[in-house]
Order: structure tokens, then sequence, then C-alpha cells
């Protein structure tokens, strides 16, 4: 057995049942290194179908071996507009450069700082998965002789069994990225593992917060599309960037609502999730003001928010018809937290919480009196947020 042979068997058992990239893409660079070929940098990049993420990959080098991801944003810099991965995706053929001799003026920055560092040599080919879709690898060389003829063909001869590794890979990250994105991190895991059953729940406590835009109608109303899209999606940044940094989970957007969780393993929990929830909320305080300051120069109306916290036991699983579920979190808790946001506009405080949450954290929040909340048979006492402003 040669070595593309031996490399293709490992490829398509050991490889592909790894479900371990990095091990996939160093095995297969070790063992063409051995072959002969004098690799001294390997990128193996795919793309996937994402809002967010539109390419990941895979990049050895003899120091090490890691992954990356790629943003839609990246695909309009100069990393990417005149690379060799765009030569790709255009082109659908390999291309072979020496990095001697290169024009500063009008070749790409990535052959210049390869060259710099004492690459010699670069080839860029694609690999090519079962569903059609196209993906590109790069391979650079210090060797004086660069790549050689034969180092290309064991390259491409050892392609295929790279590809029958790698896109299962992908296909999974694929999925489990995509139910991230939608559902949050917790929910996404909880679908990927087998949750996926109609009716099927668990529940748990955890603290929901509830966040609303104020005067969403009248800037729907007004607004044009553009910059009601800009709005929303400015106050989900916000948001979502605020409780996922405290360990949260976003569970939906339900027009401008935002409704979030963070949930409570066992009672030793309570306290930190507690101060996770109030650290988030005060996030989105701070950061929607750095929001309006642009919004601002750009003569754009300011945004304001509600927010409401709560904690109890919640509902966490799928509804729906046979042929559509959606995963959501249900329960008096959820409840509560959305009407009590409801109240902030009329209460003139824009973080309100019930009593589980303010007696976790005390020096953050004042109380307010109790209140009627409807859906509920008595009234209850609310806290509001201290903010700077109001000191």
């Amino acid at each position: 057995m040669d070595a593309i042979d031996k490399l293709t068997h490992w490829m398509i058992t050991e490889g592909r049942r790894s479900g371990d990239p990095v091990k996939v893409v160093s095995h297969f660079c070790s063992s063409l290194i051995e072959a002969g070929v004098p690799f001294w940098r390997v990128n193996i990049g795919q793309r996937f179908a994402n809002p967010l993420l539109i390419a990941w990959g895979v990049v050895w080098t003899p120091d090490g071996t890691e992954s990356y991801d790629v943003t839609h944003e990246r695909m309009l810099t100069d990393g990417y507009v005149g690379s060799s991965f765009e030569h790709l995706m255009i082109h659908r053929a390999p291309l072979h450069k020496s990095l001697r001799g290169l024009d500063l003026e009008s070749d790409h920055l990535s052959y210049i700082e390869f060259a710099e560092v004492g690459g010699t040599d670069y080839y860029a080919t694609l690999m090519y998965y079962g569903d059609g879709s196209l993906h590109g690898c790069t391979f650079v060389t210090q060797s004086d002789a660069g790549f050689l003829p034969e180092h290309l063909k064991m390259i491409e001869a050892a392609l295929p069994a790279l590809s029958a590794a790698m896109e299962p890979i992908t296909m999974r990250k694929s999925s489990q990225s995509l139910l991230r994105t939608y559902l949050g991190a917790g929910p996404s895991r909880a679908v990927w593992d087998g949750s996926i059953r109609r009716g099927e729940r668990t529940s748990l406590e955890a603290v929901v917060m509830f966040s609303d835009l104020r005067g969403f109608t009248a800037l729907s109303d007004n607004a044009k599309e553009e910059d009601l899209f800009g709005a929303l999606n400015g106050y989900f940044d916000v948001v979502v960037q605020a409780v996922e940094e405290m360990q949260g989970d976003v569970l939906k957007f339900m027009g401008d609502g935002i409704l979030s969780i963070f949930p409570i393993a066992s009672p030793d929990e309570r306290a930190h999730q507690c101060r996770q929830s109030v650290l988030a909320a005060q996030k989105i305080l701070a950061d929607l003001a750095v929001l309006n300051q642009d919004r601002s120069k750009a003569h754009l109306t300011p945004l304001e928010i509600g927010i409401g916290l709560n904690s109890g036991q919640v509902s966490y699983g799928n509804i729906g018809s046979p042929g559509r579920l959606d995963f959501t979190v249900l329960g008096g808790a959820v409840n509560v937290a959305s009407r009590i946001e409801g109240l902030t506009k009329s209460l003139g405080h824009r973080v309100l919480a019930t009593k589980a949450i303010a007696q976790e954290t005390p020096e953050c929040f004042r109380p307010c009196g109790t209140h009627d909340v409807r859906g509920l048979d008595r009234q209850i006492g609310l806290f509001h947020l201290i903010e700077a402003e109001s000191g």
C-alpha cells in the first residue's frame, strides 16, 4: 500500500468517524510530508449556508493546527477580494503561483506576507463535496524548489479522501451553527441531542428576561423600511450580545420583543444567575446609550427599551404541529416577566424586577411599590434598577 492509498484508507475510516477537523487536517499534512510534499502552511477552507458565517476552515503549520470562522462581512474586505479563494470560486480551477518576484502593487497581500516570511511557492485548489458544493484549499512551501509536479499530483490524489473525511464534519458544524443561530445555545444543544418530538419538554428553574422596544409601532408607521430594519438590528445586537456575554440564552424574537433565559441548574446557582441577568440588563442600557449616540449623529430617533426580570419554574421544549415545531419556554414565570416589562413605561423605569431577582442583588434595586399584574389575582412587589442618571 503506497502513501496515498494508506492516507485514503485512514481518511475514509478513522478520519471520517473522528469528527475532529484538526485531527483530520493534521494527519493529512503529516502523511503527505512523510511522502515528500514540502508543506509549510496549509489552509483547508469550507463554505456553508449560515446567516452569520459563510465559511470555516482549518490552518496547519509546523507549530500547530487550529480552526477559524469567516463572517459574511469578511468576504467584502481585501482579505478575500483578489485572494486565491476568490479565484477558486470564480474560475473553478487550481492556481499555482510562485512567491518570488511578486509585484507589491498588484499581487494580493496574502502572497506578499507569505513571501516575506520565507514562502517560495503557492498552490490553491478545490475540494468537491457530495452535495455539489466547492471548497478551497491553499498550500504554501518554503522549499527552494517549490512545489514540483509530483507534489501537486499527490495533493490532488489525496483530496477526494480529505473531502470524504471533512464533509460530514462540515455538515454537522453547519447544522449545529444553524440551530444555535435560530434557537440559542441551550435549546440548540437539546435539539441536537434528540429532544425533537412534539410535546417533549423539560421543567427547570430559570431567570427570565423579556425586553421590548418603546414606540415601535410609531417607528414602524413613520420610518423608512431601511431605517426600521437598521433600528431592529442595532437593538437586537445590543440585547443578544449582552445576554450571551453573561451566559444567557436568547430564545425568541417576537416582533420587537426578545425572550431570554438564564437557566438555574441547582439552588447554588440561583444568586449567580440572578446577578448575571442584572449585569446583562446593565450592559444593554450602556450599549444602547452608545447606539443612540451613533443614531443621533445620523439624525435618527433614539431607541427606548423596557426590560422585565423574573425567576421561577418554566417548561422548556417543543410545541407546534406535526409538520412545524417551535422550541420555546413557557410558564407563569415567563408571563410575569413579559407583563412587568409592560409596566416599565407607566412606572417610569426602564428595568423592573420581581423580589426573586432583587433580593439576590439588593444593591442594584430599589422598591417601587406593589402593582396589579395582568393575569395574577394579587398584587406583587416590584423593584426598579438603580441607574446612574437617577442617582
